[in-house]
């Protein structure tokens, strides 16, 4: 679907054609019937009860769009016509503008529901201009959103009173030259008309279903012979941009927060097991090779697990846990990033149990992680709660990509798992709720209602949970 940029000097409404439509001719009046005189029915209309003769049955009356096509086929209006449809008016000549366009309706004209009105920012009119697209994304049990480049718009039809006309080549005053201007009668065709348009407004972009497509047939490695017999699709590049209603940035950006790769030309995420073997691989061999964190060389992270597991898959893993680097010498490093190996690690330990006891967890965490990092309760936000009213206290599993992706859902969800929030608490699974000029304190207010408890502000539901 292409668009093209209609500016606002392309519309007029219709309470500015003066003389453009409104007066054209319209049908004659019927002549005065004496007192006395017999009223005839009309030729068209035969009297109740009677059917008309077929020669006798006229068309029906033209109707008014019929008709001021049929005025404007005629001849074109002269400037005293206008001026004489001015003083009918009783607007004066010397109160306007000299130059007067006359608009009429041609035999191509559009009507409604032909050609669509689009409300663009400057930013979006300006990428148009500059030969950039515009795409709309939606299945059909979806509603449409619109994308650029790099953003994501809902689509509404914004109704108005004036009818909009499409008038191509139609000039402002300023674009007029200097015989146009001087007074002389313009006449100008109209395109097509509206009674709406789309309006855009800037939206979050629906991306759990990305993450749904890719988990459907996560991948578990190369002696697993599910790929082979495995009837699940798999998406490229195409497919995806083709299903999930996102720019195709936000698209490539939540990628790269899956740890997804391409694997024979396809977008694929590791199975959760199989990720882990691979991280364990090198957090092994970090350890018997007594290497820094922070200067893991690539080349020798090859060497030594290419028996193991593809080169592809060992590089991989690096990306997704470490940050990429070249050392004057043009080597090949990674930095470990500890946060996310220790997160990592976490998830593992909780994903088979309900509950944990929170010092119990701590402690394994803690044995578990690669010798030279430290664990953190702050590394968990958005993947597990510490239940701090449990005796003893516990620990467990609630991930935020898990949870619904509408508003009210999402509130619905967390205060179903939990009564009453800390702020601290629940902004980790409400802050990707939040738009550009959004704060996570506006969500609390709009979807949570607040209260002091022991001193300390909670928040709950403003409607009941089943």
């Amino acid at each position: 679907m292409h668009f093209y940029r209609h500016r606002e000097r392309d519309f007029i409404s219709t309470t500015q054609l003066l003389g453009g439509l409104s007066d054209f001719p319209s049908d004659p009046p019927a002549p005065p019937i004496a007192p006395d005189a017999p009223q005839r029915q009309p030729q068209h209309q035969p009297p109740s009860g009677l059917r008309a003769p077929a020669a006798s049955r006229l068309p029906p009356p033209a109707t008014a769009r019929e008709r001021v096509r049929a005025g404007a086929a005629g001849a074109m209006r002269s400037r005293a016509e206008v001026e004489a449809t001015l003083r009918s008016a009783k607007l004066s000549p010397a109160e306007l503008l000299p130059a007067a366009q006359c608009l009429s309706f041609g035999p191509g004209t559009a009507g409604p529901g032909e050609c669509c009105l689009l409300q663009l920012e400057p930013g979006l009119c300006a990428q148009l201009e500059a030969g950039a697209s515009l795409v709309i994304r939606g299945e059909k049990d979806e509603q449409a959103v619109l994308c650029s480049k790099d953003k994501t718009y809902d689509m509404k039809i914004a109704d108005t009173s004036n009818m909009l006309l499409f008038i191509p080549g139609c000039k402002i005053p300023e674009e007029l030259n200097a015989d146009e201007a001087s007074g002389s009668v313009i006449h100008s065709q109209i395109a097509g008309f509206s009674n709406n348009y789309w309006e855009l407004r800037r939206c979050r972009p629906k991306l759990k279903k990305l993450r749904k497509l890719l988990m459907e047939d996560p991948y578990e490695g190369p002696d697993n012979g599910k790929d082979q017999t495995s009837a699940v699709s798999h998406y490229t590049t195409e497919d995806l941009l083709s299903v999930v209603q996102a720019s195709e940035e936000e698209i490539m950006h939540q990628l790269e927060v899956l740890d997804a790769c391409k694997i024979e030309g396809f977008w694929r995420v590791l199975e959760f097991d199989y990720e882990m073997k691979l991280l364990n691989h090198v957090t092994q061999l970090i350890d018997s090779e007594s290497w820094p964190l922070s200067k893991v060389p690539l080349r020798t992270c090859l060497e030594e697990l290419g028996p193991l597991e593809p080169t592809e898959m060992i590089e991989h893993i690096l990306l997704s846990y470490g940050r990429k680097y070249t050392d004057d010498a043009g080597e090949v490093y990674f930095e470990m990033r500890e946060d996310k190996i220790c997160r990592a690690i976490a998830q593992m330990l909780l994903q088979n149990a309900v509950k944990f006891n929170l010092a119990e967890f701590q402690e394994v965490w803690q044995q578990s992680v690669p010798e030279g990092m430290t664990t953190r309760l702050d590394q968990l936000k958005g993947l597990a709660l510490v239940d701090k009213n449990s005796r003893p206290e516990t620990i467990f599993l609630l991930k935020v990509e898990d949870l619904p992706e509408d508003n009210q859902e999402r509130f619905n969800s967390l205060f179903s798992v939990r009564e009453k929030w800390t702020e601290e608490d629940i902004t980790p699974y409400i802050q990707d709720l939040c738009s550009e000029k959004q704060t996570v304190g506006a969500l609390l207010t709009k979807y949570a209602r607040s209260s002091m408890q022991n001193g300390v502000k909670v928040y709950n539901s403003r409607r009941p949970i089943s």
